[in-house]
């Protein structure tokens, strides 16, 4: 048996405000669109994961969703720009990650990272 994809699910009763949040802020496409369910993805093909985790690391709570970016420090001006609630600064982790936490239009905690190269 093999995972062929791991889809993460947001409940809301305004899919056009969170479609805009990840598109402005991610630059994801619509790949599919049935009106009561859209489902935003990126070009790049990616590995399934799924973290198990009793805190988020440095002192912060477990995110709903983890996003990894190929440049963050770029995400979070972004972010700055469409008033995005920072609920975790821009931080250089010491396991080798450089992240910011954000709240989505539904109170989602987001985890926006890169790997520090």
């Amino acid at each position: 048996m093999t995972v062929l994809r791991i889809v993460s699910n947001i409940a809301t009763d305004s899919i056009p405000d969170v479609r805009k949040f990840y598109t402005d802020l991610f630059g994801l496409d619509a790949v599919m669109d049935h009106g009561w369910l859209v489902t935003l993805a990126s070009s790049e093909t990616t590995v399934p994961q799924i973290s198990i985790a009793s805190q988020g690391g440095s002192g912060t709570p477990v995110p709903d969703l983890s996003i990894e970016v190929d440049n963050v420090d770029a995400v979070y001006l972004r972010a700055n720009e469409i008033g995005c609630r920072v609920v975790y600064d821009l931080t250089d982790e010491p396991w080798g990650v450089r992240r910011f936490f954000i709240a989505d239009p539904t109170g989602k905690l987001l985890n926006v990272l890169s790997h520090l190269r």
